[in-house]
């Protein structure tokens, strides 16, 4: 079935009724303190709960009409038709032709059968390779599976970049408290050095197994940084005495210690990993969404096959209430119109993402790629221009770090940033202070920001506080500055999959809204064509005089300046 093409949002009656609602907002003066006190009903009618995540939009400059007219433009373009498409397993990544099935790799096995795309049944493919998963896991987990002198293996040592490391290494922090196997994992992604030299410092080798996360296995930054761990681990292990050096040897080293998430298996053997230690995914899982597939290998590995299982099912859950749910009532999708709402009418161009939980640390890291990678576009899926502002800055710091930084714009600077606050009611190191719930304490702050944000405080307020009146006006806090809350119980492997699934279809909600493929990604290709034609030129005079001036007097300075 072909995909339709997109519509155009601002020629939409919805998106006139919405600007006319804007615009109405704005003239009558907006006052979420005032909201609140008409609207006795105003929390209730705007909490949601989805999986098992509470969410409070009532702090939102929202109404119930402005929920309505969200809800209208959604329908407009088509939300509900192109998110049964992607579900089905149509080609909605127009310009690679490629269906968009992240949502399958966390359907479960009962499913088998019922997913069929371009002749496969994917269910029982993602299903193949996760028992294989699992029980390779496990090996290494048990310590059947050892280095080549027999010791078990306590170090993983990830390879990857881009959406085969964000998510790994994200998931990995935040999952901290149930790495349970005595295993811990390091991540490698930038092709700097320093980076493979920090991260391998203190590594035993004779205990570190190494994953190398390349589809294709020709990424340039991954393959470097795994030919140096390669050169790296048998340069140790022969300085050890582990290994002779011979050929023979190295290869039985290489074995051992490397394994491979890729679908180039003749590749993979010609590094010298067994190719049936390659664990493969496919060309509709793209790389930032990809952490629940083979991407995520290190994980089953440090967690377990189990609690990767629970990963899953929480993305599960988001998927079947955001498929399920009708847009009035879906706060998946009414988050993810609420942010057109914010970027298109009130002129937002960047976007908060607050954890009150230092697991979490890098998590708006990952959004960044996620959302910015996925709807910073200026074309539409049928190739024709943008009628509208598309894509938003992503960012953000754990609180309370946070308010200690740039709360101060987000407050009282006179741009405006939503922004998503997300805490948990329970901690994994409960702490006392002088008789102080230390948990408690932080969640406060959690709550406190938002009320701030939300109602402000007065000049007469402040000067009620006995403050000099040439200082009232610096204290003054205007208030109406949007948030969302996010509370759920304890930051598990499934609340961590509920929260990634929600930004998925946030940023599929905003994309079909916009008209954009949210699936492709060519504005990383120019940079990295460039990079092989600009590398010779540090050190061939033809290939420098083919640059233009600024790249030329660049590379000049840097001739001039290697030591």
């Amino acid at each position: 079935m072909a995909v339709s093409a997109p519509v155009d949002a601002t020629k939409t009656l919805a998106w006139e009724a919405l600007k006319a609602h804007y615009d109405a907002l704005q003239a009558e003066g907006i006052s979420l303190k005032d909201w609140f006190a008409a609207d006795p009903d105003r929390v209730s009618k705007l909490t949601f709960q989805a999986g098992d995540l509470h969410f409070d939009l009532s702090k939102n400059l929202i109404t119930d009409e402005t929920v309505k007219l969200l809800a209208d433009l959604g329908r407009a373009c088509g939300v509900e038709e192109r998110r049964a498409a992607m579900f089905a397993g149509e080609h909605i990544n127009t310009t690679e032709d490629r269906a968009v099935l992240h949502t399958a790799l966390r359907r479960p096995a009962e499913q088998k059968g019922q997913l069929i795309v371009d002749g496969q049944d994917v269910v029982a493919d993602v299903h193949e390779v996760l028992d294989r998963m699992y029980a390779f896991a496990e090996r290494v987990r048990s310590g059947e599976w050892r280095g080549v002198t027999g010791k078990k293996i306590e170090h993983l040592v990830s390879i990857g970049i881009g959406g085969s490391d964000l998510g790994p290494v994200m998931a990995y922090e935040a999952l901290r408290p149930y790495a349970d196997a005595g295993i811990d994992c390091r991540y490698i992604s930038n092709i700097d050095p320093n980076d493979m030299a920090e991260k391998v410092k203190g590594l035993d080798p004779e205990t570190t197994l190494v994953i190398i996360v390349s589809k294709t296995f020709t990424t340039l930054e991954t393959l470097t940084n795994a030919r140096e761990v390669k050169a790296w681990m048998l340069e140790q292990l022969k300085a050890a005495g582990a290994i002779d050096g011979s050929d023979e040897q190295n290869a039985e080293a290489i074995a051992k210690h490397f394994v491979a998430v890729s679908t180039a298996l003749d590749l993979v053997a010609d590094f010298g990993i067994d190719p049936e230690n390659a664990f493969g995914f496919w060309n509709w899982v793209g790389g930032r969404y990809s952490v629940d597939s083979a991407v995520g290998l290190s994980l089953i590995i440090v967690l377990g096959p189990e609690r990767f299982q629970q990963f899953l099912a929480g993305f599960r859950a988001i998927d079947e209430y955001f498929e399920n749910t009708p847009l009035e009532e879906n706060v998946v999708a009414l988050m993810g119109l609420m942010n057109v709402w914010y970027v298109n009418f009130f002129g937002a161009d960047t976007h908060a993402v607050l954890p009150y939980t230092q697991y979490l640390h890098r998590f708006p890291a990952y959004l960044q790629q996620l959302t910015m990678e996925s709807n910073g576009k200026q074309v539409r899926w049928d190739g024709s221009a943008v009628t509208c502002h598309t894509g938003e800055v992503f960012w953000g710091e754990p609180g309370t770090n946070g308010q200690h930084a740039f709360y101060q714009l987000i407050h009282q600077g006179n741009v405006m940033v939503p922004a998503d606050f997300i805490a948990f009611a329970n901690t994994h190191n409960p702490a006392q202070d002088n008789g102080q719930d230390v948990h408690e304490l932080f969640l406060g702050n959690f709550l406190a920001q938002t009320k701030a944000l939300a109602f402000g405080k007065t000049a007469e307020e402040v000067r009620a506080e006995g403050t000099p009146e040439e200082i009232v006006p610096a204290r003054v806090f205007t208030g109406n500055r949007p948030t969302t809350s996010i509370f759920g119980d304890t930051l598990t492997p499934f609340a961590l999959g509920e929260l990634i699934a929600l930004y998925e279809h946030i940023t599929f909600v905003q994309g079909t809204v916009w008209g954009i493929d949210s699936y492709d990604q060519w504005g990383v290709e120019l940079g990295k064509q460039l990079a092989k034609q600009i590398t010779p030129a540090f050190h061939d005079d033809e290939a420098l005089a083919a640059q233009d001036a600024s790249t030329r007097a660049l590379i000049e300075y840097y001739r001039a300046h290697r030591q």
